[in-house]
C-alpha cells in the first residue's frame, strides 16, 4: 500500500511559490512547531529560513534566557521587534520566517508583520503543546510553576492576537510534513 504524500504535486508547489511576494512569517504558541515546520515549509518552496529567536540571540550576544533573566521581558519584546522589523525590511519576499510565541502578541511586531508579510498561525491543542515544551527547561516563561497551567493560561490570553493572522493551520502531533501540506493548502486558497 502507498502512502499519499501530505505535500500538492510540484507543479502546484511551483504555482504557489510563484505568487508569493512577501515573507511567510509563522507565528503561534512556542512548542507549536513553528521553528522545524518553518524549516520544512522553506525547503519545500525553495525559500531561505529564518528563526527570528536565534536572530535576536545573535544580535544581543545572549541566549534568550540570558537576555530575559539579565535585562527582562520588556527589553526582551523591544530588541525581538527591532529584530523582526529589520527581517521584514530586509529583501525577504525570499523567506521564513519562524517567530518566538510572544512576538506576535505585541501590538507593534504584530502591526509590522501585517503589513509587510503573510502571518500564519500555527495552532495545536494543549496536550501536544505541553508535551512539547516540556522536553525544553530553558524557556523563561515557563519557569517556576505547573507547565500545564501556564501553557492553558498563555494560549488563552494569546488567541485573540493570533487569530488575527490571515491564514490559520493546524499543527498536531502527527508529522510536521503534514502542518506544511496544510499551510500551502491555505496559501494556495489565500494568494
Amino acid at each position: 500500500m502507498t502512502i499519499a504524500s501530505p505535500l500538492p504535486d510540484d507543479a502546484t508547489i511551483r504555482a504557489i511559490r510563484q505568487r508569493i511576494d512577501r515573507p511567510l512569517v509563522l507565528v503561534g504558541m512556542m512548542g507549536v512547531g513553528k521553528s522545524t515546520v518553518g524549516r520544512k515549509l522553506a525547503a519545500t518552496l525553495g525559500m531561505h529560513f529564518i528563526d527570528a529567536d536565534d536572530e535576536i540571540s545573535e544580535a544581543a550576544n545572549m541566549t534568550i534566557p540570558e537576555i530575559f533573566e539579565q535585562f527582562g521581558e520588556a527589553y526582551f519584546r523591544d530588541g525581538e521587534r527591532r529584530v523582526i522589523a529589520r527581517l521584514l525590511e530586509d529583501d525577504a519576499s525570499d523567506c521564513v520566517i519562524a517567530t518566538g510565541g510572544g512576538a506576535f502578541v505585541q501590538d507593534e511586531t504584530r502591526a509590522l508583520i501585517l503589513e509587510r508579510a503573510i502571518a500564519i498561525w500555527l495552532d495545536s491543542d494543549v496536550e501536544t503543546l505541553v508535551e512539547r515544551v516540556s522536553r525544553n527547561d530553558r524557556r523563561p516563561l515557563l519557569q517556576g510553576s505547573d507547565t500545564r497551567e501556564i501553557v492553558v493560561r498563555m494560549k488563552n490570553e494569546r488567541e485573540p492576537s493570533y487569530s488575527q493572522a490571515p491564514i490559520h493551520v493546524a499543527s498536531d502531533a502527527g508529522p510536521h510534513a503534514r502542518a506544511v501540506g496544510r499551510i500551502l493548502e491555505e496559501l494556495d486558497k489565500w494568494l
